[in-house]
């Protein structure tokens, strides 16, 4: 039991990165359609750069910075530029992919460094739950801390509820002082290198090594996560771990059932449709609007301005 809950909480890791970023850059109004691509080429990025130098640190290094210029890119677009922030981000993961593809040929299937294994003494002792939660890496150590920091922030810091305010009326945020579009900068480009982190994490942690599309898919299965998640770090964690227990289940039964870790590639993109659906469902809240603690949980409402660019 300790064993697979260990396994679960590891394999979640990357995903919680990429996810959480991707919930605080939301919750400033910026849409980074652009994550599956960002989550490849950090991926890359991360394991060329800790290959090449030898260090694991830089490479989660420069798979933060890659991704959040990408994520710049996305905010830059739509505050500066004005453009549609969900084509481009779209064009921008296609790019990205690209990138990653071309520029790691002379990475695929070498063995390289990758993160060490570093238990908390006496802690990692303690039935149950001592192996799951003090017997792993800092990489992993890191994606436990983010809930809970980006949760208290978001919540209960003077910061936080601004950029929710920048997120869900930003004229209303602007009348009372706050720069909202400086926020907005400022999320994209902290959330986007929390999706880089994932993807270091993959090829350094999870998925050791470097191959083409090596996380494909993970990107969309994070955005249907941050959907069902309500846009929550704390909820969006929990499903990031039911994806983590999906995966080892999989892995488990694939003497059993030969096919089933195929079929996780293909899971994103009806999950992504179907995130969608429930959100944008005006039959399903009408239904259910007689419980609102029910609607809310189960319809989640998205911030009132994310995507919509803001002129003061």
């Amino acid at each position: 039991m300790d064993a697979t809950f260990a396994s679960i909480i590891a394999a979640a890791a990357p995903l919680v990165y990429a996810a959480v970023g991707e919930a605080i850059t939301e919750r400033a109004g910026i849409v980074n359609l652009s994550l599956d691509g960002s989550i490849l080429l950090s991926a890359m990025t991360g394991f060329a750069v800790a290959f090449t130098t030898g260090r694991v640190g830089l490479g989660f290094a420069a798979a933060a910075g890659v991704s959040a210029l990408v994520a710049l890119l996305v905010a830059w677009s739509g505050i500066s530029l004005r453009l549609n922030q969900v084509a481009v981000g779209f064009v921008l993961t296609l790019l990205a992919a690209a990138v990653a593809s071309y520029q790691g040929e002379g990475f695929v299937h070498q063995p390289g460094p990758s993160v060490t294994p570093r238990p908390i003494p006496v802690l990692a002792d303690i039935p149950v739950v001592g192996r799951a939660l003090f017997g792993q890496n800092l990489s992993v150590y890191g994606s436990l801390l983010l809930v809970a920091a980006a949760g208290w922030f978001l919540a209960r810091s003077r910061p936080g509820l601004s950029l929710r305010a920048v997120g869900e009326r930003p004229e209303v945020a602007h009348a009372r002082g706050i720069n909202v579009n400086r926020y907005r900068y400022l999320a994209a480009l902290v959330g986007g290198a929390l999706v880089g982190v994932g993807g270091a994490a993959f090829s350094l942690d999870q998925k050791l090594g470097w191959s083409d599309g090596h996380t494909a898919g993970f990107g969309w299965i994070a955005l249907a996560i941050v959907i069902f998640g309500g846009w929550q770090p704390l909820r969006v964690a929990l499903g990031c771990y039911l994806f983590g227990a999906l995966q080892v289940v999989a892995l488990r039964l694939q003497s059993r059932i030969p096919g089933l870790a195929q079929i996780l590639p293909s899971i994103p993109f009806p999950l992504m449709i179907f995130a969608l659906l429930l959100v944008n469902s005006a039959g399903l809240r009408r239904l259910l609007a007689r419980s609102h603690r029910v609607s809310r949980w189960l319809l989640p409402e998205a911030p009132a301005a994310l995507g919509r660019n803001f002129v003061p």
